[in-house]
């Protein structure tokens, strides 16, 4: 499954063809360039590496400033590499950008959530708590049991407890492409996506003929015949 490199901007919403009001996420996707290519002779698999928003050099190592000037590239800040069977087709420089996206499209978002802190079992697994009264003063927010007696002697794995909440990778499938900006480098998805505004998120596109898109965006224009 072909993927690529976003920006969550935010949510807003749009009016269909009836008119009923779509909750839509905005993601900015400026133009992913292709910084190498793997094959399953060369490398033992078959992947391509995109590299996503512009970084300046001196905030780089040298051995990443390295790899983008020896293939002529811009630096970039992030890279992420997408596996496909047809990665012997690309070649380093090949662009992959919002016009490749059609509307109808189907699309997985991977991203990572918005971080909570530490958090107790009524907010993080939504427990709803002991009585405010008849006796209770201190166990209010508290989870009540955590186990059995003598056996097992111990706490489950597994059990809900309070601690850590968000900041993990999240990945929401079959969201439609409900349309595209290409001028402004805009694709619209149907519904919400993880993280907060500004992060980043990786589409993983299930339509079948995107990396052909792909190729002929990227094929040379015919200039006029004379």
């Amino acid at each position: 499954m072909f993927g690529i490199i976003g920006e969550k901007l935010g949510m807003t919403q749009i009016y269909d063809k009836e008119g009923t009001v779509v909750p839509v996420t905005v993601v900015r996707i400026e133009p992913n360039t292709v910084s190498s290519v793997k094959t399953k002779e060369q490398h033992g698999y078959n992947a391509i590496q995109l590299a996503h928003g512009e970084q300046k050099p001196q905030r780089m190592t040298k051995a990443s400033v390295g790899l983008f000037k020896k293939h002529k590239l811009t630096p970039r800040r992030h890279l992420k590499e997408f596996a496909t069977e047809r990665s012997a087709e690309y070649q380093v420089g090949m662009s992959v950008t919002v016009s490749c996206f059609n509307a109808g499209d189907v699309v997985d978002i991977q991203g990572v959530s918005k971080g909570k802190g530490f958090q107790g079992v009524m907010k993080k697994y939504h427990f709803s708590g002991g009585t405010d009264s008849h006796g209770n003063s201190v166990s209010h927010r508290k989870p009540g049991s955590i186990g059995q007696n003598t056996y097992p002697g111990r706490v489950i794995p597994g059990k809900k407890l309070p601690g850590q909440m968000g900041d993990q990778t999240v990945t929401v499938k079959n969201l439609e492409v409900v349309g595209t900006e290409p001028e402004q480098n805009i694709v619209l998805i149907k519904g919400a996506l993880p993280g907060s505004r500004n992060a980043l998120v990786y589409l993983y596109t299930h339509a079948q003929d995107f990396e052909n898109r792909v190729f002929t965006a990227n094929k040379p224009q015919e200039g006029p015949q004379s």
